[in-house]
């Protein structure tokens, strides 16, 4: 059941007697923001007044004649220059809540058009520990793929690892030359953690030396552009002025970008060259990046040590990622990681060859695109493959392995060049019947307003984000509950704690960037999962006062009542669930479903402080307020278990 969908079904055949196309028009009926104009608004008869040429309330009156509502509300009113307020009726209401109540699904019904999707998320490099920047990947990609199960299409999740790069070449040079063999013994994937942080920060340091001359050169062209502008003579014209301000702006700004630049690369090359260890090292290993290419470049060509090396690391690193995945409750159907698509990849870049899509530039191979300013290149000049070449790759085996009709990429904002990229060249290919969208997201930061790091700078820890979040969960239960047993506190700090951590990242729009917070995150107030959690908590708390048999109460045929307002309007907003769902899946956004939850636990907070249940005036009224309760408590379970977080009967 689907009100607005209803009312929309309506009102189609009306407008396209108006208009060509409807549908801008259909979007423009919405709930109401206020129950005082009904409980749905029509508000397309304004810009199709502009469009034909007519008052907007006589085409809302036209629309109000030619469309018939009566079997779903019970008032239908023009207000103001030809809004029209749709009342839901009361009957319509019980039809619709006795049906919600009896069905595991909430009345929800599963589309009548389900297509097979793909959701790619997540997709860490293995070699590496999981940090902050995952979070975002794995829970809205976790979300987005329970939601669309939910909503009747069939998903395929794939954890696409970065198991077989760089980022092993990195760690097979640093394991051959700077390996702590005690520290590997007994903590192997820390030591191997280590020994790409260490051979990552010489290679960056010989790439900064390499790089600071041409920087400082540019800082001089840019510092001498400014004088230049500085001194050049007021002119009269406003217009002409403005853009001289601008320029002038401009340039300061590039300026002041460079100096920055040159004192980061500076403090980079000094916490080397003080080191005595350090500068040794890093005189010694000079070409480090190139060896470390080589390194990786081995491993793709079969060579038995490198080879051995990576079946040795791979284990160890996807069983300690496997680690945060469980505490997560993450599960994915396929792990099929860049190393599945490495045989492949030749084949590839021979198809794209023999359709003539590929030109050779300096040496590599690349698919030049007419809307592109620089090619995509699918394999370099040594020969070497890239991660388009694997995503190509990909593409082509998730068609004819899966047979999709959308393959969503749940990747960050910084990937769009590339994925608009390989999305042009995967349609030039053939690969063109298929849905293939970034699903973006932007950057989890600070309170300073950038990204978010330890105090030393470094990227944060997910396994050490994890237990800060139980760890603070754990000292607000136990405040709270000072009797609570251990096996409890337990169980409500990871229920609470992650469930925190991950509504504040699906709580907000995800195309923008987020600060975090922990204090927020745990809040009982606002919108957050533990205000959500507690007020399912709140309803069984009710349940149990008032000793009601649930069970007995949800297959019971006493209509809902309506005494006060409040009762009528968490009425119309429990039946809302599905408009929520099917608004979530337009653009894929989590947040979407989180400020639907947030002001259904909101209109149930002042249901509960405004109708008592356990006093009602009759047994009729206290049954309709306990299904009332009922219903929220199992809307708000199954939304947030829809974003991979649980509840609590008790907090």
């Amino acid at each position: 059941m689907n009100a607005l969908s209803e009312i929309k079904s309506h009102f189609s055949a009306a407008l396209a007697k108006l208009v060509d196309d409807p549908t801008q028009a259909l979007g423009m009926i919405r709930p109401a923001g206020d129950p005082k104009f009904g409980d749905y608004q029509a508000n397309c008869a304004m810009p199709l007044g502009k469009q034909l040429g007519k008052p907007p309330r006589d085409i809302a009156a036209d629309l109000v004649a030619d469309v018939s509502l009566d079997s779903l509300c019970s008032n239908v009113e023009i207000a103001g220059p030809g809004f029209i307020n749709l009342t839901l009726s009361d009957a319509w209401l019980n039809n619709h809540l006795a049906a919600a109540i009896k069905d595991d699904r909430l009345g929800v019904t599963a589309t009548d058009s389900p297509r097979k999707y793909v959701v790619d998320y997540s997709s860490p490099n293995v070699a590496k520990p999981m940090h902050v920047g995952h979070i975002r990947s794995t829970v809205i990609g976790d979300a987005i793929a329970k939601v669309l199960r939910f909503a009747g299409h069939e998903v395929i999740t794939d954890n696409h690892l970065g198991d077989w790069g760089t980022q092993f070449g990195m760690i097979i040079y640093g394991y051959k030359h700077f390996l702590d063999s005690s520290a590997f013994k007994t903590e192997p994937v820390k030591e191997l953690g280590r020994l790409y942080k260490f051979v990552r920060q010489i290679m960056d340091y010989h790439s900064t030396k390499k790089q600071l001359p041409t920087t400082q050169a540019e800082l001089v062209a840019a510092q001498q552009k400014v004088e230049q502008l500085k001194a050049l003579p007021e002119t009269g014209d406003k217009k002409a002025a403005k853009k001289q301000k601008k320029e002038l702006n401009n340039a300061i700004s590039a300026a002041k970008k460079l100096t920055g630049k040159i004192e980061d690369a500076q403090a980079t090359l000094q916490a080397t060259e003080t080191s005595p260890s350090l500068a040794k090292i890093a005189a010694q290993h000079a070409e480090i990046g190139n060896a470390a290419l080589l390194e990786t470049a081995a491993l793709h060509a079969g060579d038995e040590t490198n080879l051995a090396l990576w079946k040795q690391f791979l284990p160890m690193c996807r069983d300690d990622i496997q680690k945060i995945y469980s505490r997560l409750n993450i599960v994915f159907d396929k792990e099929l990681g860049e190393s599945f698509y490495h045989d492949q990849l030749a084949n590839v870049v021979k198809d794209l060859e023999a359709k003539g899509f590929t030109r050779e530039s300096d040496g590599a191979i690349c698919v030049f695109l007419d809307n592109h300013d620089a090619p995509m290149i699918v394999q370099k000049r040594d020969g070497a493959f890239l991660y388009a070449t694997t995503d190509l790759a990909t593409i082509k085996y998730r068609m004819e392995n899966f047979d999709t009709d959308a393959s969503l990429y749940v990747v960050d904002h910084r990937q769009s060049e590339h994925f608009n990229k390989l999305f042009d060249v995967a349609d030039k290919w053939g690969y063109n019947e298929t849905e293939l969208t970034h699903v973006s997201f932007g950057t989890v930061m600070g309170k300073d307003g950038k990204p978010f790091k330890t105090r030393s700078g470094d990227t944060v820890g997910l396994e050490g984000l994890l237990d800060e979040a139980e760890t603070r969960a754990a000292t607000i239960a136990k405040e709270n509950n000072p009797d609570i047993s251990d096996d409890l506190l337990a169980q409500a700090a990871k229920i609470v704690g992650l469930g925190g951590l991950k509504y504040a990242d699906l709580s907000h729009a995800r195309t923008s960037d987020y600060v975090f917070d922990y204090d927020k995150m745990l809040s009982v107030r606002g919108n957050s999962a533990t205000y959500l959690q507690y007020g399912y908590a709140r309803v069984q708390g009710i349940i149990r006062k008032t000793e009601a048999d649930i069970a007995a109460i949800r297959q019971s045929p006493v209509a809902f009542e309506f005494e006060q307002p409040i009762e009528r309007q968490l009425a119309v907003k429990l039946l809302q669930f599905s408009e929520a769902i099917d608004e979530m899946l337009v653009d894929y956004r989590p947040n979407i479903l989180c400020n639907y939850l947030f002001e259904t636990a909101q209109l149930f907070a002042k249901f509960f402080d405004q109708c008592s249940v356990k006093d009602a005036s009759s047994d009729s009224l206290r049954t309709s307020r306990l299904q009332l309760c009922d219903l929220t408590a199992r809307t708000l379970k199954t939304g947030l278990s829809l974003l991979g977080i649980e509840v609590l009967d008790k907090m």
